[in-house]
């Protein structure tokens, strides 16, 4: 039986999004979290679980019963045969990597942070970058999930073949996630090549880099012509090949220089903003280029303790260069002072309904701010332009967005919002957030 609290306060991880539930509990059973939905439908209220709270929308938020996830992790199951896993909704990424590197299997494909719940970070689209697949959600073959009526539903693509397409990617709407079923791969290893390039040399060759690489993220420092460029891409040889970085090279670099001089950088800027383009200038200067090789997750993910603010969108990829010479213009004529470099993804079309991918290959655009600083301006600032080329808006992520105008934008969003109606039919699972992207 799962443990249960009332008068609790939930925060998100940048700080953006605050709970006051009614109610707190922490399931251990797929029975304590049909429970927590009969009780919401008795109380006419309403119910959500929440991961580890690194979405920056209020996505989560619930004025009801709060689902805490803690209660529900673990790998339940590995098929060697299917190539395939099976995890409890809570599970971070971090926890089902190294369980999958045990067995000597891996994912295709994850963000560069490993701490969401593996349910959060699927609802919400949480991709990567290249890739045999971009995101997390291509990769899911199987979900159990708890409707809004109670039932407990399985759907893989010969059971429920419909809830599988739609929801996975369901921001919740849909049910209570509390298990989840992916495909996976022998281990494999990625040779990562890190270098700085001008603005010219990366942008002028995006289109190579993108097809040429596994792999490829970019990230833009604002104020300066520079850009630190990261290639990764899978070798054709044994695990005991792998050339790793040693320990004191990778503190150096991922803790001291990542996020511990970083993160001094960044409070300095907070007090002094007029000093950010010259902080700039100076970081972007003394980057260096490495080579090293490891276990895929090792490679695509590092830790991230540096707190910010973050809007995200998918654009489509034939106008992305377009796009990201548009977005320098306005930031360039700001009087902005941009501490967080400009994040440059790619990802292949998907089959996920309300994937950012769904449809068409995409460049992924993502702008930050320290968290202690507002990020309205700018992001409305860049927000425009992004829309006015056909993007979407990471579910996550901060953005404006509305169901009037997110529909367009998805083939399948009537047919997503028709499954909601039968899985939920009194929106047990609906909050304020779900009210302004996918309507009442």
């Amino acid at each position: 039986m799962g443990r249960t609290q009332v008068d609790s306060t939930w925060r998100n991880w940048a700080g953006t999004a605050t709970a006051r539930p009614r109610r707190t509990s922490t399931p251990a059973s797929v029975a304590d979290v049909v429970a927590a939905v009969q009780r919401a439908r008795a109380e006419r209220s309403t119910t959500r679980m929440v991961g580890t709270g690194h979405s920056f929308t209020d996505i989560a938020v619930t004025d009801g019963e709060l689902l805490l996830p803690h209660g529900l992790t673990g790998v339940v199951d590995v098929d060697h045969d299917a190539l395939t896993v099976t995890a409890l909704a809570g599970t971070p990424l971090r926890e089902l990597n190294s369980t999958l590197e045990r067995f000597g299997l891996s994912l295709h494909n994850m963000g560069d942070i490993a701490e969401q719940t593996l349910a959060g970070a699927t609802a919400t689209g949480t991709h990567g970058s290249g890739g045999l697949f971009a995101g997390l959600a291509p990769q899911v073959v199987g979900i159990e999930l708890v409707t809004g009526t109670g039932e407990v539903l399985r759907a893989t693509p010969d059971e429920n073949p419909d809830v599988l397409a739609l929801g996975r990617v369901g921001l919740g709407a849909l049910g209570v996630v509390t298990a989840l079923t992916f495909a996976v791969e022998p281990l494999f290893l990625l040779e990562a090549v890190e270098q700085p390039m001008t603005w010219d040399e990366a942008i002028g060759s995006l289109d190579a880099l993108l097809d040429e690489n596994h792999h490829v993220d970019l990230h833009w420092f604002p104020h300066t012509d520079r850009l630190l460029t990261k290639r990764n891409n899978r070798l054709d040889a044994p695990l005991a090949d792998a050339r790793p970085l040693g320990r004191v090279r990778g503190f150096v670099d991922d803790e001291l220089l990542a996020n511990g001089a970083f993160g001094a950088l960044v409070a300095a800027s907070n007090r002094r903003p007029a000093v950010v383009p010259r902080m700039n200038q100076l970081t972007s200067r003394v980057l260096s280029a490495r080579t090293f090789s490891d276990v895929a997750h090792r490679v695509l993910t590092s830790p991230r303790r540096v707190r910010f603010r973050e809007m995200e969108y998918a654009v489509p990829r034939e106008v992305g260069v377009q796009v990201l010479t548009e977005v320098r213009r306005v930031i360039d004529a700001s009087g902005w002072n941009l501490s967080f470099p400009v994040e440059i993804r790619s990802a292949r079309a998907d089959d996920v309904a309300l994937s950012t991918g769904y449809g068409r290959d995409s460049l992924y655009l993502a702008f930050h701010v320290p968290a202690a600083v507002d990020h309205t301006a700018y992001f409305a600032g860049v927000e425009p332009i992004l829309r006015a080329h056909d993007g979407r808006p990471h579910w996550g992520k901060l953005h404006t967005r509305t169901a009037a105008d997110l529909a367009p934008a998805y083939p399948r969003f009537e047919e997503f919002l028709a499954l909601r109606d039968r899985l939920d039919p009194e929106r047990v699972f609906a909050n304020d957030y779900l009210r302004r992207v996918l309507g009442s």
